[in-house]
Formats: structure tokens, C-alpha cells, sequence
């Protein structure tokens, strides 16, 4: 049994021990056996080099047995987004895939393979919206920030703080020293960093709506109505993400990675 088969167990075991299985939709079982189908499907698929079509059928299969444990089971596990990221980029569905891909990662941030593949996701996308100046200034100065993930900052959190316990607790039994002292001021400047990291990322997060656009294409529009004019020269496109405004019935108010804004029919995206 696979290490993904087994975190699965446990994530359905835990889904399911909180509350009778009516409310859930899908017994334990039920959930397991749609799951074992849906990586068979995604097997054959990726066997079928000689039949795109019926290779095809075989992810959208997977992707529909994937979507019914996440909708019916009422279960999130970023090895399920991630499995059903993956199958919906090999059937070229891009949206969806970073879609799938972001909700896996804000459940997990620190795998490497979800992030890799949502990288490779976003490079196939046709819109090519640039990262706001001052953002990549941020980005470069403060890259610990950005790049390593949250459970990852608060385990060195914990280390650094540790470290400073046990240099202030050696300078308490033997004295002072120039190392010691060294040691105990640079881990208190490490701790406080990715402590207030943290703290700011849980905010941020806590406030923040995001999503990605999941229609092959749509007309952003200046406003909530479809007899508002075009937002930008071109339309968007499947793969875009954004963070979410406000909405309003049938639309949301998107904010793209630029920092320029639009409207768009909320069933051509969906949120993380």
C-alpha cells in the first residue's frame, strides 16, 4: 500500500468519525472503492498512448470518481486535489488543474510535487498577467516569506526558538560567551521573522478570497452586467487567477495579479 493510499485512510477515516454517514453522502467505503476507481481509470489512461480518445474517457472518468469523493464525501485532502489536478492537466483542462492544484497546496503547502506541477500548470496557460513591480520587489527581499511554506516557517519557529532556550540556558549555567551570545541574538532575529511571517500570512489568508478562472475564455467587463464595456483588449482565459473583491449575484469582482480589476459571470471561475 502507497503512502498516498494510506494518508487517504485516514483523511475518509477522519471525515467519517465526526458524523453519521447520511450527512456525508458516501460511507467510508463507498468513498475508498470511488477513489480506487478513479487511480485504475488514471492508470489506463496513462497507458492508452496509442488511443488519445479513449485515453480521454479514461481521465474524465477519473476526474468525475475523483470530484464525487470530494463533493459527497465531503472530504479534503490535498492528496485528492492533487490527484485530480493531475488528471485534469493530462486532459488539457488547465483551469481546472491549477484550480485543483491551489487547493492542494493550501492544505499542503509544503510538497514539493503539488508545487512543481502547479508550476508547470501555470506555464501552460494563455494569459500571461504580470506580477505587480512592487510585488516582485517583495517577493525577492523578503523571499522567505513567499517561498517556503507556512508549516515549514512555524517549524523553524520552533527550532530557532529552541535554539535561543538552550544558548540562554548555557550562558545561565557557564557564563556568558561570545558565541553563545552570538547564537542566542541571531535565532532571536530568525524566530521573530518567521514568527511574524506567520502571524501575517495566517491573517492574510484568513481575509483573503482567491480564485482561478476555469472557463476557456470569458470578457472581463467594467461592471456587473453584460452591457458594460470590456475591462481589457483581449478576452481571459482558462488558468487565470485572482483574488476575489466582492460579488454579487451571478458575478464576481476579480483583482488580477497586476493589480487591475474586472467583472466577471461567476460560473466561468470557481474559488479556492
Amino acid at each position: 500500500m502507497t503512502a498516498g493510499k494510506i494518508i487517504l485512510i485516514a483523511a475518509l477515516a477522519l471525515a467519517f468519525a465526526s458524523g453519521p454517514v447520511a450527512r456525508a453522502g458516501l460511507s467510508q467505503e463507498q468513498a475508498y472503492s470511488l477513489f480506487s476507481q478513479a487511480n485504475e481509470a488514471f492508470r489506463q489512461a496513462n497507458a492508452a498512448t496509442d488511443d488519445p480518445a479513449q485515453a480521454e474517457k479514461l481521465y474524465e472518468k477519473a476526474i468525475l470518481s475523483y470530484e464525487k469523493v470530494i463533493t459527497e464525501g465531503s472530504i479534503e485532502n490535498a492528496r485528492l486535489y492533487y490527484n485530480l489536478a493531475n488528471a485534469c492537466l493530462l486532459k488539457d483542462d488547465i483551469g481546472k488543474a491549477i484550480l485543483n492544484y491551489r487547493r492542494a497546496e493550501k492544505l499542503d503547502g509544503s510538497d514539493a510535487n503539488i508545487r512543481k506541477n502547479l508550476t508547470f500548470a501555470r506555464s501552460q496557460r494563455i494569459d500571461k498577467v504580470a506580477v505587480k513591480t512592487e510585488k516582485q520587489v517583495l517577493q525577492t527581499l523578503f523571499f522567505w516569506h513567499y517561498d517556503f511554506a507556512t508549516k515549514t516557517k512555524f517549524l523553524l519557529t520552533c527550532i530557532f526558538f529552541a535554539i535561543v532556550c538552550t544558548a540562554v540556558t548555557l550562558m545561565i549555567w557557564f557564563g556568558r560567551t561570545a558565541a553563545l551570545s552570538a547564537i542566542a541574538v541571531i535565532c532571536v532575529i530568525l524566530t521573530a521573522g518567521f514568527l511574524s511571517s506567520v502571524l501575517v500570512e495566517v491573517n492574510i489568508d484568513a481575509k483573503k478570497i482567491s480564485g482561478v478562472i476555469t472557463a476557456n475564455e470569458v470578457i472581463a467587463l467594467q461592471g456587473d452586467g453584460p452591457n458594460y464595456p470590456a475591462s481589457f483588449e483581449a478576452p481571459l482565459h482558462a488558468g487565470t487567477e485572482f483574488d476575489l473583491i466582492e460579488s454579487r449575484p451571478g458575478w464576481l469582482n476579480i483583482r488580477l495579479t497586476d493589480s487591475s480589476s474586472a467583472w466577471i459571470p461567476d460560473h466561468s471561475a470557481d474559488l479556492i
